[in-house]
């Protein structure tokens, strides 16, 4: 029998990769307006999975096992509450007879329908009668499988707030009657951007993770990946800043392997060993960013690919052309004139400049006291620069605020150093 422990991870990667999936699918049988509904018969089958697995072992085929566990416990909330009235027109009608119910459902769950599903899930999610920070909440939640904290922390705020923004969401969806289905014209537009706003979150969380023991969640990378490589399949959907975000994806991802060493510890880019890095996903990289060069357009996602592109094609960090990522930084600032942007500008323009540069851009950045990355990036200009007290002070700041163990103990070792 396989270890609580073993299962319990088991089900957490699971929950990740299919819980969306399954959301999306009963949504699109139930109605957006029956999302919760969706999600408790999501919930009560990974908390019988637990159990029974627990009890005996995990199956062969898992995601399977919940798929087959959440279509029958569909089928018999449908049968219960006798609701079939309320839920999606087009299902109504088969889902009255017992000889169409279950060949209806189980239809909804082959894979080019879950495709559709999560595709019309993430575009319902971003209706533009849900206020922005609502859409990308609501999709990291209920498409991404992200915690309340996880969200809060993707956007520097706090777990009330989100949690109040989810709320307001589902319910201007039960109020207005929103519809899961893919838009056209501007308002495709429009609600694109706010998905790959969710995918790039959700990948960012991956990549430096929120979570006190995983600096590195390389499942909600592979996540963000695969719904962002959907977006590119579709014919509505393949718009360049599509292929320049997966682009992107693909050059950070090939790093993932090299950030941390054998005992968890961090290792920053300057020390990273880049034949650890990814050629083929680096290949991908450059791939989708051709791809993403007609029709023309310039976006924020071709901005940070090409940023990527330039560490991906350096033979080592001190062959890095600094000056052209500074000026991609200055470009990208005027797209997105957010702190965080600033603070990467900042530290590239101490390899494109000078370190005083780079101090002076930093000390003028606001918005960022409570972020540990902003001032373990001062900490390591003023260590740099020869002055042990003030990187010291810095690094203590930086070891305050952030909950990772691998940042903790990295910071432990720069204050260590600041002291010999």
């Amino acid at each position: 029998m396989q270890p609580t422990a073993n299962i319990h991870q088991t089900i957490d990667h699971l929950f990740r990769h299919e819980s969306g999936k399954i959301t999306a699918v009963l949504t699109r049988l139930l109605g957006f307006q029956n999302l919760e509904t969706a999600q408790d018969i999501v919930q009560d089958t990974l908390l019988q999975a637990m159990s029974t697995w627990s009890y005996s072992s995990v199956p062969d085929n898992p995601a399977g096992w919940l798929y087959k566990v959440a279509k029958n416990k569909a089928i018999d909330f449908l049968r219960r509450e006798k609701r079939f009235r309320k839920i999606r027109p087009q299902y109504a009608y088969r889902l009255q007879s017992e000889y169409s119910l279950s060949p209806t459902v189980n239809n909804l769950f082959l894979e080019n329908e879950i495709q559709d599903s999560q595709l019309r899930m993430m575009f319902a999610c971003c209706h533009p009668l849900i206020p922005v920070e609502s859409q990308i909440a609501l999709t990291l939640k209920t498409l991404c499988g992200l915690s309340i904290n996880e969200i809060a922390n993707a956007f520097l705020a706090n777990d009330e707030m989100i949690a109040k923004r989810i709320y307001r969401a589902k319910e201007k969806i039960k109020a207005v009657q929103i519809e899961l289905e893919v838009p056209d014209g501007d308002e495709l537009q429009e609600r694109t951007d706010a998905v790959l706003k969710s995918l790039y979150l959700v990948f960012n969380e991956g990549y430096n993770s929120s979570n006190p023991d995983n600096l590195i969640r390389e499942d909600l990378c592979e996540e963000a990946i695969r719904l962002c490589h959907m977006l590119t399949q579709h014919s509505l959907t393949c718009f360049p800043r599509t292929y320049a975000l997966l682009s992107l994806f693909c050059f950070q991802s090939s790093r993932l392997h090299a950030r941390l060493d054998d005992k968890g510890h961090i290792i920053i880019l300057k020390y990273q060993d880049r034949d650890k890095w990814s050629r083929s996903l680096i290949k991908k990289g450059f791939d989708y960013l051709e791809m993403a060069a007609e029709p023309f357009e310039v976006s924020a996602y071709h901005l940070e690919a090409a940023i990527a592109s330039i560490h991906a094609a350096a033979a080592s960090f001190d062959e890095t052309d600094w000056n052209s990522i500074y000026h991609l930084y200055e470009l990208l600032y005027q797209v997105q004139p957010n702190p965080v942007v600033a603070l990467n500008k900042g530290i590239a323009s101490a390899y494109a400049i000078s370190k005083q540069h780079a101090l002076d851009e930093l000390q003028k950045i606001d918005g960022l006291k409570n972020h540990h990355l902003y001032f373990a990036s001062l900490g390591e200009l003023y260590f740099d620069m020869k002055e042990p007290l003030k990187a010291k002070e810095q690094f203590e700041k930086a070891w305050q605020l952030t909950t990772s163990i691998s940042e903790k103990n990295f910071l432990a070792e720069k204050i260590s150093l600041c002291n010999n």
